[in-house]
């Protein structure tokens, strides 16, 4: 567990930093807050918000298109990895309670999300319908974070908490290709990043495993690794993330294609685990080099899209805080309950139901891919204010989740690094 602390802890610490000044400048001078985060970097750019026959490059899409397709690509790996690979987390029986639960933690938030918004009237409706994805969240970084806390680094629900919020992460990215294109659709644009995934993968991994097969030395996939190392994969990275740009899908998820073609280890170790930091294979070398940067990212991740104001409230604001505390705990905890009982797959030795419970109020923690959805669910306005005050509120879970651990007298589990 130490790596997953040190890594996701780092994480956490700049985004908050990057929030909490977005917040303070937003609410001192809102003017020149929108000016910084809008500011054209780039007119009439080859990439950049499609307007009036032209594109422009403005800091918000550098961040929050461009280069939050680091963040995206590592949370994918991780995803791959747990799905492909030998011994993967999210492979086999151990998985299928995590699973199910997750299921739940996603249609909870948008059966209480949309239901709440009819209950409030036809109006009301039609104007935040199309945020019913943002309550589906579930921020790793901070969730891992509060349920350490509140378990312990050795508690079974931590690495089922993991587990969970892996999967949301993985149907999220789903939601995000299928139900928020960032414009016109043009799927034929998607051949190019298909194409780029399988030429880089048969061309720099596939054929010169292939060609070394018997041979100890490896020759050919050594050549590939010490004379052209990553950028085989940065270019076809490229390529892809300009192909769902031009898709009209969003550009953020560009360079998940990518990401299984890059040579790996044979088998999983665990969702950010840490044998991983001792890996030299090409896809956790990549990882190691993107960390710096994307910490970076995330600051100003959370500079362009929490600039709110504090009277921002609204109806989105509540329907979201709705959907993350209400929804997803009971989601997770039924489905779970379900997958636990009437189907007899079980829960994790030394967890109970009892966790369950509070593991989902701490799942509750939308943030980071909540802010996401809100600023492409919406267009810039009142509306949108709102549902971002909701995904910033939603760290309101943590202190329903430490209620919640001392009323069911949650016994804390220390780990070896505690």
């Amino acid at each position: 567990m130490y790596r997953v602390w040190n890594y996701l802890s780092e994480y956490s610490l700049l985004l908050i930093l990057g929030a909490l000044l977005a917040l303070g400048w937003a609410n001192i001078d809102y003017d020149s807050y929108h000016h910084f985060v809008e500011y054209p970097l780039w007119d009439h750019a080859p990439i950049g918000q499609l307007h009036d026959g032209y594109r422009t490059l403005t800091l918000h899409y550098l961040v929050n298109d461009l280069l939050m397709a680091m963040f995206f690509a590592i949370a994918g790996k991780e995803v791959w990895e747990a799905i492909a690979l030998k011994d993967g987390s999210l492979r086999g029986k151990k998985a299928l309670t995590p699973l199910i639960a997750t299921s739940g933690g996603m249609l909870g938030p948008i059966a209480v999300y949309l239901g709440l918004a009819l209950l409030m009237g036809t109006d009301t409706y039609q104007a935040v319908a199309n945020g019913w994805a943002i309550p589906t969240a579930t921020d790793i970084a901070f969730s891992y974070l509060i349920g350490r806390l509140i378990f312990g680094a050795g508690h079974p629900a931590v690495g089922f908490l993991l587990l969970l919020a892996i999967a949301d992460d993985a149907a999220g990215l789903i939601i995000l290709a299928v139900f928020y294109p960032s414009g016109e659709l043009a799927p034929e644009w998607l051949l190019l990043s298909l194409a780029a995934a399988v030429v880089v993968f048969f061309a720099f991994n596939s054929i010169p495993r292939r060609l070394d097969r018997h041979k100890q030395h490896r020759p050919n996939s050594t050549w590939m690794r010490e004379k052209l190392g990553v950028w085989p994969y940065v270019i076809a990275g490229c390529l892809s993330w300009y192909g769902f740009m031009r898709a009209g899908i969003h550009p953020a998820l560009g360079l998940l294609p990518i990401v299984p073609t890059i040579p790996h280890a044979d088998r999983a170790f665990g969702i950010f685990a840490e044998a991983e930091r001792h890996l030299t294979d090409l896809l956790n070398t990549l990882e190691h080099v993107m960390k710096g940067p994307v910490e970076v990212v995330l600051l100003f991740f959370g500079l362009a899209n929490a600039g709110v104001l504090f009277n921002a409230v609204g109806d989105a604001t509540w329907l979201v805080l709705a959907g993350l505390l209400v929804g997803k705990p009971l989601g997770i905890f039924i489905m779970g309950w379900i997958a636990a009982k009437p189907l007899g797959l079980g829960l994790p030795k030394g967890m109970g139901l009892p966790d369950l419970l509070v593991l989902g109020f701490v799942a509750a923690i939308g943030f980071t891919v909540s802010l996401f959805i809100a600023s492409v669910a919406f267009a810039p306005g009142q509306v949108q204010d709102a549902a971002k005050m909701g995904a910033l509120l939603s760290f309101g879970a943590a202190i329903v989740a430490f209620g919640a651990a001392a009323i069911f007298k949650i016994e804390k589990i220390s780990g070896n690094d505690d």
